[in-house]
């Protein structure tokens, strides 16, 4: 008979041989901190390097944990690619070696946004033909973003012929997710045949029966680990918990990534297109005059095109909040003439989803000219501010944005209150502390935490960070990693160069990066602050150099990452997202250059309020939100470098304010740690040896 209650070690050592692997102190230690942390009801932060293997290790005592207590485990991932490989891989391998030590075998599931899925009702008819000028609304699009975009073959695709395929695959799929289909489909094909969920019909649709949302969620309440992503979370976070099954142990993994998540699902905008979106749907689908809402929308339109592209700290200008609020009264009233007829039908025979769509437009739309007017005491809990940027007509789209002053609040009460949380990153200390992290999500912290490889950093003692907070005790683990950064890793910072500027890259600059990229012969990857530098250093190079030169934007990235990683020559310059999961172990990235620290824009709304808000209340905003900002993505951008055991190679930050100013100290230490210079001589020469090597 299985053992009522076997380690976790044991159970661990089980998954590792089945996947063929070999004993890790890292993850054993993370393991061990993971079972003791969810069986106490605890919440723990977990930072375990790159090559610790932390999804065994949170997965082997979350399955045991969920078996032995009974108690249902909600994990998340940041990214689909991990994603994927937790459902497709390593919770079934598991699952697998689990099972015979466990008194019954783990149920798992798969849970994503409503839009992932097919609407069967909607192939069938029982919605019109989707307008597509605008796509999605906000949230939409932060959920359409997790898909990249369609291959090849399906780029050459018209819209009615993907639309045609899609139908045909409907026909034939078990699981109506958006993932499944290969090739993929663009945004507005897959649009044609999906709803969100309150398009949703609900019950009252004549297809609930065959709905594979409805499936997905189901199977969820009876699993004992369902795996999500950050998107769901930012949902429950906002204030629709229910789009997740009770769960008592959540585990978010790329846990850096949440806050950001979280806040992108919060903001919301309002422009001239979504209320004509709006009004559209409203005559078209609900037969109702729009007469006043067309009215606010042109005036709206006419406050925008005199509106600064600035934030407003004080709230909208008053005329333009008046406009606003005519938008606002406007979509209050046709909320109410667009209430469901319960005698109406669509042509399928059931409710009719062309009125629901409309009621969701005007409904969104009321509650973001709402929220844009709200009283002086919530409003000073938000954000706006006026954006200008290119539409997909090559013209200009103004737009008015809030957001969320903060979201700790939001995950600590919607997330994390009630139930044990398992956070874990590679980088989730900064400045040698998690204390950064910790009080994003709302977590009350140890003042002084050094974070010392497999090391209890202690439990936070029980006190409110402020006066309206509740205590949410933790504790952090830096389980360390495999690697030896200090033999492997050079960071080289050029000290001698000029502080940038508002040019995207000097002349000293590129002077320097030609010298790099030469002494490594290629094999460079270039992470840059703005797509301006990165464009002019990729054409500088192409110039002076016989490498390849590849420039994020010329292709679909997974198509660069590939090529870059085939061509050990080759060179690969690009922006953010090159900052954070790009995997490419080996002689191909031996050099990883960063122009500048990465601190956020000066006239990013967000960082400005926040950095405004620490300082009012007596902290050092720069230190709070710029530098925690930088610190997170210099450690995600160093750790391009090494891989594996077997990777060597140089960090190159071409910003001397790392090694000049008072907050270096903080920054550096949140970065892996290599061997640190200054000498050119020292990091051309050790490229130059590696790339003999090679």
């Amino acid at each position: 008979m299985p053992d009522p209650e076997p380690p976790v070690a044991e159970l661990l050592d089980l998954a590792v041989t089945a996947l063929g692997g070999a004993r890790r102190d890292g993850q054993h230690a993370m393991a061990e901190a993971v079972a003791q942390s969810v069986d106490r009801g605890e919440h723990l932060l977990v930072q375990a390097g790159t090559g610790t293997g932390k999804s065994l290790g949170y997965l082997v005592p979350a399955v045991r944990h969920a078996v032995l207590a009974d108690e249902r485990v909600v994990v998340s991932t940041a990214t689909l690619a991990l994603q994927r490989q937790v459902v497709a891989r390593d919770l079934p391998l598991v699952a697998d070696a689990l099972a015979g030590r466990l008194p019954r075998r783990p149920t798992t599931a798969l849970l994503k946004g409503w839009h992932n899925y097919l609407c069967v009702h909607k192939v069938a008819g029982g919605y019109p033909e989707d307008d597509t000028a605008v796509l999605f609304d906000l949230g939409e699009r932060r959920g359409a973003a997790d898909h990249p975009a369609p291959d090849a073959e399906a780029g050459r695709e018209s819209l009615g012929d993907q639309v045609v395929r899609l139908r045909e695959w409907a026909q034939e799929t078990d699981s109506g997710d958006r993932d499944d289909l290969v090739p993929g489909v663009s945004d507005r094909a897959w649009r044609q045949v999906s709803v969100t969920s309150l398009e949703c019909l609900g019950s009252t649709c004549p297809m609930v029966d065959e709905c594979f949302p409805e499936r997905a969620r189901a199977a969820a309440r009876a699993a004992d680990v369902v795996v999500t992503n950050h998107a769901m979370l930012g949902i429950a976070a906002s204030g629709s918990p229910n789009v997740l099954p009770e769960h008592q142990v959540l585990i978010v993994d790329e846990a850096h990534e949440l806050t950001d998540r979280v806040t992108a699902q919060a903001t919301d905008e309002l422009s001239l297109a979504t209320v004509e979106h709006a009004a559209r749907l409203a005559r078209r689908h609900g037969g109702v005059p729009t007469t006043d809402l067309d009215a606010a929308g042109r005036a709206l339109a006419a406050a925008l095109v005199e509106l600064p592209e600035t934030r407003f700290a004080d709230g909208l200008p008053p005329a333009v909040r008046d406009v606003v609020g005519s938008v606002r009264d406007a979509a209050r009233a046709l909320l109410s003439a667009l209430k469901p007829d319960p005698g109406r039908t669509a042509a399928a025979g059931g409710p009719d989803g062309g009125v629901k769509m409309a009621s969701t437009a005007m409904l969104s739309l009321f509650e973001v000219a709402e929220r844009m007017t709200a009283d002086p005491e919530a409003a000073r809990r938000q954000v706006l501010w006026c954006s200008r940027s290119e539409d997909r007509r090559g013209g200009t789209l103004t737009r008015l944005l809030v957001a969320p002053l903060a979201v700790h609040g939001l995950i600590r009460t919607n997330l994390l209150a009630g139930r044990s949380a398992v956070l874990t990153s590679a980088t989730l200390t900064l400045g040698g502390s998690f204390e950064p992290v910790a009080r994003s999500m709302g977590l009350t912290g140890p003042p002084e935490a050094t974070a010392q490889p497999a090391v209890e950093t202690g439990v936070a003692p029980e006190r409110p960070s402020n006066g309206d907070e509740a205590t949410q005790p933790w504790r952090g683990l830096d389980v360390g990693s495999p690697f030896d950064y200090g033999k492997q890793g050079i960071c080289y910072v050029a000290r001698h160069l000029p502080p940038p500027g508002r040019e995207p890259a000097t002349a000293a600059q590129l002077d320097e990066i030609e010298a790099l990229v030469r002494a490594a012969g290629g094999r460079t990857l270039g992470l840059f602050s703005s797509r301006r530098a990165a464009q002019a250093a990729a054409e500088a190079m192409r110039q002076r150099l016989d490498v390849r030169v590849l420039l994020q934007g010329d292709d679909q990235l997974p198509t660069l990452v590939a090529q870059f990683s085939a061509d050990e020559s080759t060179c690969l310059f690009g922006t953010l997202s090159l900052w954070q999961g790009v995997d490419v172990p080996g002689a191909t990235c031996r050099l990883v250059i960063i122009d500048r620290i990465p601190f956020p824009r000066p006239d990013d709304p967000l960082m400005a309020a926040r950095t405004e808000a620490v300082a009012a209340a007596g902290g050092n905003g720069f230190m709070a939100v710029s530098a925690t900002h930088a610190g997170l993505l210099l450690a995600q951008g160093a750790g391009r470098l090494i891989r594996t055991v077997d990777d060597r190679g140089v960090v190159a930050v071409l910003d001397p304010r790392l090694a000049t100013a008072r907050y270096g100290t903080f920054l550096t230490r949140s970065m892996p740690p290599f061997w640190t210079t200054t000498r050119r001589d020292v990091a051309l020469s050790a490229l130059q040896r590696l790339a003999a090597a090679d």
